[in-house]
């Protein structure tokens, strides 16, 4: 498999790594968490200008027509800079529910709005009891003449708080975890009886849990087929995974070069600790579950290309696997170098811990793809 980068892929990483060094330091990170929704409308605007919100969109549609690859060069610099902004809930998968489900219409109507970066999404599909399984959805839609009614209750909404339109799945038909009768719903995020509660979360990042109470669309919301909508959902979950998988690898190579370039200043007995052959191996074990994860991550890249739905999965579960395991083992080895000061809040190596914690329990945790690789006859 050739993972070398065209030409064009250069620039863009050299693009968007350039606009990050500017703009987005460990400094300057703080000061966008305190404002309205807890990231920058500026930086998100550079983002904008530069074209990196419309990289996945169709020509025809406004966009670039760019693939996975580029996808993966974007979210990779994001996590290197633990970046705030709403990409893989707007554009990833906002976007991703548009490029596939989308009508001619509805793209339209929002894919613009998400290049130009005047709108931002959040995907409304989280429910109390349903953990990490996509056909678990108690949250009902019952036609009401051409429309439709939404009730039902959503946790853990990424952007949910600062969102100007939901994406909220909803069932149609069917018992609670039937596989049919599921639908997806673009729902204006201040549309009547939905209700809102932000907060932070572990990672620095703003959620929110929704109520959606009576809820009325049009028939224009639904997202393809409102009684079989979960293999769209499958499809643009394993995208966001894949997208995660990335930003994970930007975050636990940020994470090794924190580490070792702290190894090399911290003095202990008069001689940089970096000296010590004890740590320096712990360094390059950390160094290959680096390159395990970064392999994988390309890997569940490529597979976008598959054929195989079912072998498109099954290569994104693998990856979140070793994602898993390569940011917990990376994140835990960072903070026992660092020492008292990796606990800090000061120190943004632990910042970097809780973002890896959070990707690895989004969408699906290591033991849950584990089962999911397992299941379908792969090997980790």
């Amino acid at each position: 498999m050739d993972f070398d980068l065209s030409e064009e892929q250069r620039l863009l990483k050299e693009s968007i790594d350039g606009l990050l060094t500017d703009s987005y330091d460990f400094d300057a990170r703080k000061k966008y968490q305190k404002e309205k929704g807890g990231w920058s409308k500026a930086v998100w605007g550079k983002l904008a200008e530069q074209g990196l919100l419309g990289l996945p969109f169709a020509e025809a549609d406004g966009g670039f027509g760019a693939g996975a690859v580029e996808t993966m060069i974007v979210m990779e610099a994001l996590g290197k800079a633990l970046v705030l902004e709403p990409y893989l809930a707007t554009v990833v998968i906002g976007g991703g529910f548009l490029r596939h489900g989308g009508s001619a219409e509805q793209k339209a109507a929002h894919i613009p709005g998400i290049i130009d970066g005047s709108k931002t999404f959040a995907f409304a599909q989280l429910e109390k009891n349903s953990r990490y399984d996509l056909g678990d959805v108690a949250t009902s839609a019952k036609k009401k003449g051409a429309g439709w009614v939404i009730d039902g209750e959503k946790f853990v909404v990424l952007n949910g708080e600062n969102a100007d339109t939901l994406i909220v799945t909803a069932r149609t038909k069917g018992a609670q975890r039937d596989r049919s009768g599921i639908g997806v719903f673009l729902v204006p995020a201040n549309a009547k009886g939905v209700t809102r509660k932000g907060y932070p979360t572990q990672d620095g990042l703003h959620a929110a849990d929704i109520t959606l109470t009576g809820v009325e669309v049009g028939a224009d919301a639904a997202i393809g087929d409102p009684e079989n909508a979960l293999a769209l959902i499958e499809r643009v979950v394993d995208e966001a995974r894949t997208a995660m998988c990335a930003e994970a690898v930007g975050a636990m190579d940020e994470s090794l070069k924190s580490t070792v370039e702290y190894l090399k200043t911290r003095k202990q007995f008069g001689v940089p600790i970096g000296s010590f052959q004890t740590l320096q191996h712990r360094a390059a074990d950390m160094f290959v579950a680096l390159e395990q994860a970064r392999s994988m991550s390309m890997f569940a890249t490529m597979a976008a290309d598959f054929d195989s739905a079912r072998e498109r999965a099954t290569a994104v579960a693998a990856a979140k696997v070793q994602i898993g395991k390569s940011g917990k083992f990376i994140g835990q080895q960072s903070i026992q170098l660092h020492g008292g000061i990796g606990m800090t809040q000061e120190a943004k190596i632990g910042h970097y811990f809780k973002r890896l914690t959070m990707i690895e329990n989004t969408f699906g945790d290591t033991d849950y793809h584990l089962r999911r690789v397992t299941d379908a006859g792969g090997l980790v």
